[in-house]
């Protein structure tokens, strides 16, 4: 658990730790690009086990600690604990949950100097209830979601969520089958005219892959994946 695996040419995974979230487990999944600088970024850190910091030390210095919306935070603190050097980075929105901490400028729609060439980003808002940054990868043609795009396997919800839960999850449409968003968050966009723009702006890049943080990842079609799960959004 918490190994790095090889994706791309500079693009990395390592599945994390089960956590609980109200009561439903949920998978952990982050990604580590090598940018053209030699500098790491890290999305939605998991679990800094000792494998997994031997690991990321292996492929350079970790430069930047992502957190794509204000869930995606548990384990900031451990490693900026480990890399003291590296930035911070989140939306406004995850800043807030920690005011204590020092971040760089609230991520947007627009992707920051210090890795624009390498990653470009699409800021999905409009929800009274959250937002969330979605990043692509572009040498690999990477888009990488956290929430907005859940997959839960048949095998791990069998494993993992009791019946009833698993019932919730289908209806939910967070099932790989169905690959969106939970039903509460969709139904939270009251104003869906800049969401639509993120989307539009995700289509347009061509995606090959799509990682997710919660379930299985698309490894192909990955356009077409997206047009397909973030069709609730309308036209």
């Amino acid at each position: 658990m918490a190994n790095l695996e090889q994706v791309a040419e500079s693009l990395w995974i390592a599945e994390g730790e089960i956590v609980s979230f109200y009561g439903f487990a949920y998978p952990t999944r982050s990604v580590v690009v090598r940018l053209d600088s030699g500098a790491l970024w890290v999305w939605s850190p998991v679990e800094l086990t000792e494998k997994l910091r031997q690991d990321v030390d292996a492929l350079g210095p970790v430069t930047h600690l992502v957190s794509p919306n204000k869930l995606h935070h548990l384990n900031l603190a451990t490693w900026r604990t480990a890399f003291p050097a590296a930035l911070l980075w989140g939306p406004a929105s995850t800043i807030r949950r920690h005011p204590k901490w020092t971040f760089a400028a609230p991520l947007d729609d627009v992707a920051p100097r210090a890795w624009r060439d390498d990653i470009d980003q699409a800021w999905f808002r409009g929800s009274i209830y959250m937002d969330e940054i979605v990043f692509f990868h572009r040498a690999s043609r990477t888009a990488i979601f956290a929430d907005l795009i859940q997959t839960f396997t048949d095998d791990f919800l069998r494993a993992h969520w009791r019946p009833w839960q698993r019932m919730l999850a289908s209806a939910g449409g967070i099932v790989a089958a169905k690959a969106q968003a939970p039903q509460d968050w969709r139904l939270s966009f009251w104003n869906r005219k800049p969401a639509r723009a993120a989307r539009d702006k995700v289509l347009g890049w061509n995606c090959e892959r799509v990682i997710v943080a919660h379930g299985a990842w698309q490894r192909s079609d990955g356009t077409s994946f997206l047009r397909r799960s973030l069709n609730w959004l309308g036209r």
